[in-house]
Formats: structure tokens, C-alpha cells, sequence
């Protein structure tokens, strides 16, 4: 995989011992500009309409606190929960019965991309939202190094997984999926072991869920988030950081 911050991760690793050999590609930056997030109105989640999917849209969106899903088949929303979910990585809950899944699993980085996003757009699934443009995008962006995914595997082959977009100290979580049981769990166990647990250090979950509190997700307001980001990617961190992004045109 060109690009890949992550390659040549084994389950033994650290995210710090893989970085550095490849960096992601710097796309050009967009012409999109996303309103500020203390101009919106509070408790409002879908924000805008329009805009595009290219590599830099996307990266200066995750920067400033938006991300897209497809409101139908034409148009792309932006939206910036208030609130929103977050995981800080130090907080995550691993149960003893999710320690023993743990050992029950092989765990792969950056090697199935495909696989991971072709299953968490199973039109099968319940409120699936993954169409062509948003599997386009993020393919894109995995080859230019900034989405990533973990792939959980057993006997039976891929056994769950996630993908999202990782830029310094923020993770971006986009879906996850689970075949056998556990599967999307340990996935996460495994990228919180490979972001680490620094102080600034955040997974975006977007909104939050009964299952995703039960992993230590929180929920803060749009306005503490903004800050948390700002932190985050003012870290640097494991991850490479995005440079801001060039504004000269409204969302509409």
C-alpha cells in the first residue's frame, strides 16, 4: 500500500516502531470552506450540503470537526454531532471475556482495506450508509496513507474489522463490523494499542451508542470537542498531522 503510516505492523507491534519508513501523500488542499463550529447552532448534527470527496475536502473536513455520509443518491451531508461521541483510548473497558477474545484472534493492519469497507457497506446490515462515492473516497484516501483499517481474523477468515481516517493525535472512526463474536471489539482494542493512550489523544466515534459506552465512549459538547481536536492534532502523535487547509469557497 503506497503511502501507508502504518506498514509492516505485526500484532506484536507499536505505531510507534512503523511510522516513518512511508508518509502519507499530502493531497492538494481544498477550496471548500466548512463554517466554524462555534458558528453553529447548538444540538444541530446535520450541517451542509454539497462540496466534494476529494482527498483534501475530506482531510480538511475531519480538521475542522465535520465529516460526510450521503443524504441521498446526488448529495453528500456534512454533519458535526452536538454532542459527540468520543473514546478517550486510556478509558477503553476491556472485559475479562474480551481479554480471552483478544487471544483468540490474529490482527492485521492496513492489509485488507477493501475487505473491512466492502463489509461495513453490506447493504444487508441495518441503516447502511456506505455507498460507491463514500467506498471511492475512502479508498483513495487509504492509498494516499491516511485511511487506515484493522483487520481481525480467525480460521474461518476476516472475522471483523474497522476503518477510519487517522491525522496526529485523532482517529476518525468511520465504521466497524463483526462477523463472529467480539470481532469489532478487538479491533478496537487493537487501535487503541496502537494510538497509545497520551492525554490528547482521541477516537472519533461520532455519535455514541448503549454499545459503544459500554466500551468507555463518552459524549462531549460541539464546543469541547473543537478543543479536543485542536489538541489532538497539535500533538503530532503517532499519526502524521494535515496541514490547514486553503478556504475560499462555501459549503452551501
Amino acid at each position: 500500500m503506497a503511502g501507508s503510516a502504518w506498514a509492516g505492523y505485526s500484532r506484536a507491534g507499536t505505531l510507534e516502531t512503523v511510522i516513518g519508513r512511508d508518509q502519507p501523500v499530502i493531497p492538494p488542499s481544498t477550496s471548500w470552506e466548512f463554517p466554524p463550529l462555534e458558528s453553529l447552532t447548538p444540538g444541530e448534527d446535520f450541517i451542509a450540503v454539497g462540496a466534494d470527496l476529494e482527498p483534501g475536502t475530506l482531510l480538511g473536513a475531519y480538521t475542522t470537526g465535520y465529516f460526510p455520509m450521503p443524504v441521498d443518491r446526488k448529495h453528500i451531508g456534512w454533519f458535526s454531532p452536538d454532542p459527540r461521541g468520543i473514546i478517550r483510548p486510556a478509558d477503553l473497558r476491556v472485559t475479562r471475556s474480551l481479554r480471552r477474545s483478544v487471544r483468540r484472534y490474529s490482527v492485521t493492519v492496513d492489509t485488507a482495506f477493501d475487505q473491512v469497507i466492502a463489509a461495513c457497506a453490506d447493504p444487508a446490515r441495518p441503516m447502511g450508509w456506505i455507498d460507491q462515492r463514500i467506498r471511492r473516497a475512502y479508498t483513495h484516501l487509504h492509498n494516499l496513507g491516511w485511511a487506515h483499517s484493522i483487520e481481525v481474523w480467525d480460521d474461518d477468515g476476516l472475522a471483523g474489522g474497522l476503518y477510519g481516517i487517522g491525522i496526529g493525535g485523532l482517529f476518525a472512526g468511520e465504521s466497524m463490523f463483526h462477523r463472529r463474536t467480539d470481532a469489532s471489539k478487538v479491533a478496537l482494542v487493537h487501535l487503541v494499542d496502537l494510538l497509545g493512550t497520551g492525554s490528547a489523544t482521541i477516537i472519533d466515534v461520532q455519535w455514541s451508542t448503549p454499545h459503544l459506552e459500554s466500551l468507555g465512549a463518552t459524549t462531549v459538547t460541539r464546543a469541547r470537542y473543537q478543543r479536543l481536536i485542536a489538541a489532538a492534532l497539535d500533538q503530532g502523535g503517532p499519526l502524521p498531522c494535515y496541514p490547514p487547509a486553503i478556504r475560499e469557497r462555501r459549503v452551501p
